[in-house]
């Protein structure tokens, strides 16, 4: 089936551990920004002031505010998975590592956006920051001495990382504000279908898709032939697909360009309770039946995605433009020797949701 909406057969514990942390990238309340590109040329330089973790166009990020995100968000993750979770090996490295690299990348954009919102004359007006001060003044008086001496922050800092957010949002906003937000039914609607799959691949020990010879798909589609007959024969789709069906679910809800362009052609053209002829796609043979050629609660809910996918596209086009004009460098032997273990001093973990707090956060996170 669908990639899109299936996970993988076979995944690593690891792996899936790195995919829930990695999610909590969805706190970081900047909107936009989805591309993930950065500036493409990054310079090594030793001209760097103490404490400076990279450098963007002459504007400096440094080590305390890199801490002020790992901190928070390593934090709220720990007190689910425990602390253990971050020495889990992932790639050549671990989990800390690649969630490090995240966070830096993510900071990255945030900082691109604000250079962005200068050029473009994005500024905050006075409501807006007085709510920035606010924020980082509730955040602020939250911290511990213990604390704010580990991670090195001060009241200018806070405020300063929560002007950046508010900036950065403002500028998504700015940007996508003429996407058109009417989206009609037919484009959004989303039907219900139960499927047969017989599959023309197989998977080798390590999750690689491996293709069928022209004698295995032979078989699979007198397979998927036979369970057509036996329901043009009369017999229950449910009944047959649970003695054909090879995929690891029977039914789905989708709206248009998420399956696969035969499987979707299929399956939108069926009235309910209709089945498709055999439809062949990169996974295999499939038989479908309509279940519901419309469902008003998940159209709805599909219009919306696509608008948020429409400023997301809108809001990406102006600014891989611009990062393409912009140089970076980084002081690796720092970068590489940041590691947060508190040892139990640090313990906060409000530090997005204290802006959350304060500032209505566009989302632009799509499935």
């Amino acid at each position: 089936m669908n990639s899109k909406i299936l996970t993988k057969h076979l995944i690593s514990i690891s792996n899936k551990l790195f995919l829930l942390v990695a999610a909590c990238l969805v706190c970081l309340p900047v909107a936009g920004c989805r591309s993930g590109k950065l500036p493409t040329e990054v310079v090594l330089t030793s001209d760097f002031i103490e404490g400076e973790v990279f450098r963007l166009e002459g504007h400096p990020c440094m080590k305390n505010e890199i801490m002020l995100y790992l901190a928070n968000s390593e934090n709220g993750y720990s007190e689910v998975f425990g602390e253990g979770i971050w020495s889990v090996r992932v790639g050549e490295g671990t989990l800390e590592d690649s969630y490090k690299d995240n966070i830096l990348a993510r900071i990255a954009q945030i900082k691109t956006m604000n250079l962005l919102a200068e050029k473009m004359d994005v500024v905050l007006e006075e409501d807006e920051e007085a709510k920035v001060k606010a924020a980082a003044r509730e955040y602020f008086e939250s911290l511990s001495d213990a604390e704010k001496s580990y991670l090195d922050v001060d009241m200018e800092t806070v405020t300063r990382l929560y002007r950046e957010f508010a900036v950065a949002n403002k500028l998504y906003e700015a940007v996508t504000c003429d996407v058109n937000p009417e989206i009609s039914d037919d484009e959004a609607r989303t039907i219900t279908v139960r499927t047969i799959l017989v599959k023309t691949y197989k998977l080798d020990h390590a999750g690689n898709k491996i293709e069928y010879s022209s004698e295995e798909k032979k078989s699979a589609l007198m397979r998927i032939a036979n369970a057509l007959q036996r329901i043009n024969e009369g017999e229950a789709f449910e009944v047959v697909a649970a003695d054909y069906n090879e995929d690891t679910g029977s039914e789905y809800s989708f709206g248009r360009g998420v399956m696969p362009e035969e499987f979707e052609e299929a399956a939108f053209n069926l009235g309910v309770g209709e089945v498709s002829d055999i439809v062949e796609t990169e996974y295999g043979y499939h038989l479908i039946y309509c279940v519901s050629t419309f469902n008003p609660e998940e159209t709805d809910a599909n219009k919306v995605k696509i608008v948020e996918k429409r400023k997301q596209e809108a809001f990406n086009e102006v600014y891989d433009n611009f990062v393409a004009t912009l140089t970076s460098n980084l002081n690796k032997p720092l970068w590489d020797s940041i590691h947060y273990d508190p040892g139990g001093i640090v313990k906060t973990t409000g530090f997005f949701e204290v802006y959350d707090k304060y500032f209505t956060v566009v989302s632009t996170q799509s499935d």
